[in-house]
């Protein structure tokens, strides 16, 4: 086994958790896959799993040395792209991670019209509400709404999101149109889940002033805070996004749009820059057009 593929089999080990599931992954056989890694180990001279009955974990050196060799490869599969034309016809496996929301209603459908356009191309998309570390768990681009910290990462801004209250025009039309964050007391508050934790809800764009709600019914799925506001039995705070569908065909309205605290921004992430696969370029390409052609998100 080369030193490439020795890399290749550990990832895939490293993934599964297990030599089993590593070699299926690889197309090898378990004693094949277990062969590699211990010639590798005993090259590095350092110990890059801990092994059990049930599962393997990789050790402190193991989780440093997968980043580095994931690099390795994805600057491998970079070069040989860019080797055979790539460029115009991408290829491989694009992985994605964005917010369970934002994936369903905006990603997957700008992900699906780019696999039909590119039929050499997979994609494993990660949806899940947490900021995912792009390097350590192998992803090419990541979708991310608010303030970026100093990374060597690219990013794109496509958009952004509002911190918005909304209901129903029927509930409107029955309790009256807030006025003022103050009035939020005479109506009936739907609290929804990690966007109003807590009953303090913050307006204006330095987000100084606060008014203290009292929900009458605390939800900890955004969707079901959104479908209880649909069906007219109170307001809710979410971000524009999350609605953006029944905002745009009037199932919802905002109210105290004067008083909202400052946008949050929406960008496209990836880690190889001008370098990138083509296949991350030409995802990123799509999805600036289409995200920023969108009303809701500007």
């Amino acid at each position: 086994m080369d030193r490439l593929q020795s890399l290749e089999v550990f990832i895939a080990v490293a993934e599964a958790e297990s030599f089993a599931g590593g070699a299926r992954a690889m197309g090898l056989s378990a004693p094949s896959a277990t062969r590699g890694v211990n010639a590798l180990e005993e090259r590095l001279g350092a110990r890059l799993f801990t092994r059990t009955t049930r599962r393997v974990r990789l050790t402190e050196v193991g989780q440093t040395y997968l980043e580095d060799a994931r690099h390795i490869l994805a600057q491998l599969q970079a070069a040989d792209d860019a080797a055979v034309g790539a460029a115009t016809n991408p290829v491989g496996q694009l992985r994605i991670t964005c917010s369970n929301e934002f994936g369903r209603i905006y990603v997957t459908p700008i992900l699906t019209d780019f696999l039909n356009m590119y039929p050499n191309v997979t994609s494993d998309v990660l949806m899940v509400d947490r900021v995912v570390n792009m390097i350590e768990e192998g992803f090419d681009v990541a979708v991310r709404i608010g303030s970026l910290p100093s990374s060597g990462l690219s990013a794109v801004r496509v958009g952004q999101v509002r911190r918005i209250i909304c209901a129903s025009p029927d509930y409107l039309t029955r309790m009256g149109v807030p006025q003022t964050p103050d009035d939020l007391a005479a109506h009936q508050i739907v609290s929804a889940g990690p966007v109003s934790p807590v009953a303090d809800w913050r307006f204006g764009p330095d987000q100084q002033q606060i008014v203290r709600v009292k929900p009458r019914l605390r939800l900890s799925s955004v969707a079901a805070a959104i479908a209880v506001a649909k069906q007219g039995w109170g307001l809710t705070r979410v971000l524009s996004y999350q609605v953006g569908p029944d905002l745009m065909d009037g199932t919802l309205h905002t109210v105290l749009k004067g008083f909202e605290p400052a946008p949050l921004p929406i960008h496209l992430v990836h880690a190889e820059g001008r370098r990138a696969p083509a296949k991350v370029r030409a995802f990123i390409d799509l999805a600036r057009e289409r995200l920023r052609a969108m009303p809701v998100l500007n």
